[in-house]
């Protein structure tokens, strides 16, 4: 413990050896694959590397590497249950390298490969399981302003401080209403100490955000316009990812798509497809083609009101449920006017509504709408003003953090979505 009493959590030389990525990465490696490896050649298999044996090591380490970086990322962001998507992530990875080493007609072991694969299962599990203690922040909070607001979460402890001291107790940083009038003097030498040995202090917004997913934006001042401007290098890169997966999937869906398209006509008279004018990608309307899931003879509100709206067709209510209506919207996304993943786009008349009741809506539009979303996993659907306010507010969160982790998460969030049915209405 430091003679002032000012001592960072897991600062200690030996915790941050333990805990710190280059340590994950070195032991995981040896242990996910240098034990295949010797396994299936045997001790001093690395004197001899014919190309089937370099292929498969490299394999392994780039598929471990990107499992172990990829959940590092994405625990970053709030309500990413990380056990949940140790499964998915590792299998992706390395079918990833797999159908790279198929396609390019590379040699390769699939013992060691597959040996790999369920060292590296065994591997995050374990190390999730273990550091699941150490992984909880633990934050101090300073009990002036608007940090009443603050509720804890599995992955956040927040302890309330008394008076200025962390008397002896070891946190992750320290929470403050730095705009508050009412921070006293003794109050900012004690943020002011905290901060000279390398505790970090938080303003109240930013870990507002970190624990609900949200930005608030009652003041969109207190957001600066460059933090919600979404990367324009990751932008190209996305669109390049999107058209690329969407001409993979597409023979794929096809067959899906024809079977719902005939069981719709069978269930109920009119056309399969319902196509419809939303706001897309920076204000400019497009048109969404999505499977019809109602009567087409039965009118109503410009949304859908609940579970029960009597519109529904018996084939739209199970096709809404395993979301194959929106399985359409995959030309969107082939013609540029969609994306995979984004704020979900709305009706003109919707739009108009919220443009006129909901604060600084149309900045939704600075990245193309997906076909799910932040707000979809999160919060799922919202009609009336007070849920699209909240829903504005995932949004903004996901522009802000707008990147291919925050992506990845919401595409494994999406497939939970599909099992469990929530947020489909």
């Amino acid at each position: 413990m430091s003679k002032t009493g000012y001592e960072r959590r897991h600062s200690r030389w030996y915790e941050a050896l333990l805990l710190g990525w280059p340590f994950q990465l070195l032991v995981g490696v040896l242990i996910t694959v240098g034990m295949p490896s010797l396994e299936r050649w045997g001790w001093g298999f690395w004197d001899y590397l014919p190309p089937v044996r370099s292929n498969t090591l490299l394999a392994c380490m780039l598929a471990f590497i990107g499992v172990l970086w990829t959940l590092r990322r994405m625990h970053r962001f709030p309500g990413a249950r990380v056990s949940a998507f140790i499964a998915p992530t590792v299998s992706s990875a390395y079918l990833l390298v797999v159908a790279v080493l198929f396609f390019t007609r590379e040699e390769y072991t699939r013992q060691v490969l597959f040996g790999s694969f369920l060292m590296s299962l065994g591997w995050f599990y374990l190390a999730f399981f273990m550091g699941r203690r150490y992984r909880r922040m633990k934050l101090a909070i300073v009990p002036i302003g608007r940090v009443d607001e603050l509720r804890p979460t599995p992955d956040i402890e927040l302890r309330s401080l008394p008076q200025p001291d962390l008397a002896g107790v070891r946190y992750d940083g320290v929470v403050a209403d730095l705009h508050d009038d009412e921070l006293s003097p003794e109050w900012e030498r004690f943020l002011a100490r905290c901060t000279l040995h390398h505790i970090p202090v938080y303003h109240v917004r930013q870990i507002q955000e970190s624990l609900t997913g949200r930005v608030r934006i009652e003041h969109l001042t207190e957001n600066e316009y460059g933090s919600l401007l979404p990367s324009l290098s990751y932008q190209g890169v996305k669109r390049c990812i999107d058209f690329i997966a969407a001409l993979l999937l597409l023979p794929l869906l096809a067959p899906i798509m024809l079977v719902t398209a005939i069981f719709i006509r069978l269930d109920s008279p009119g056309r399969a497809l319902f196509i419809q004018q939303r706001m897309g990608f920076r204000g400019v309307p497009f048109k969404v083609y999505k499977f019809r899931s109602m009567h087409v003879e039965k009118k109503g509100k410009g949304f859908t009101e609940g579970e029960n709206d009597p519109r529904i067709t018996r084939v739209g209510r199970l096709i809404r449920k395993c979301r194959l209506d929106e399985l359409p919207q995959i030309f969107n996304v082939l013609k540029g006017e969609m994306s995979f993943i984004g704020p979900r786009p709305e009706s003109m008349e919707l739009s108009e509504w919220y443009e006129r009741d909901v604060a600084f809506f149309s900045y939704r539009h600075v990245v193309r709408p997906g076909i799910s979303g932040w707000a979809q996993v999160e919060q799922g659907y919202a009609a009336e003003v007070d849920g699209m306010t909240t829903k504005l507010q995932y949004d903004f969160y996901y522009i802000k953090h707008f990147s291919l982790w925050l992506d990845i998460l919401i595409a494994f969030k999406t497939l939970k979505t599909i099992v469990t049915g929530f947020g489909a209405r």
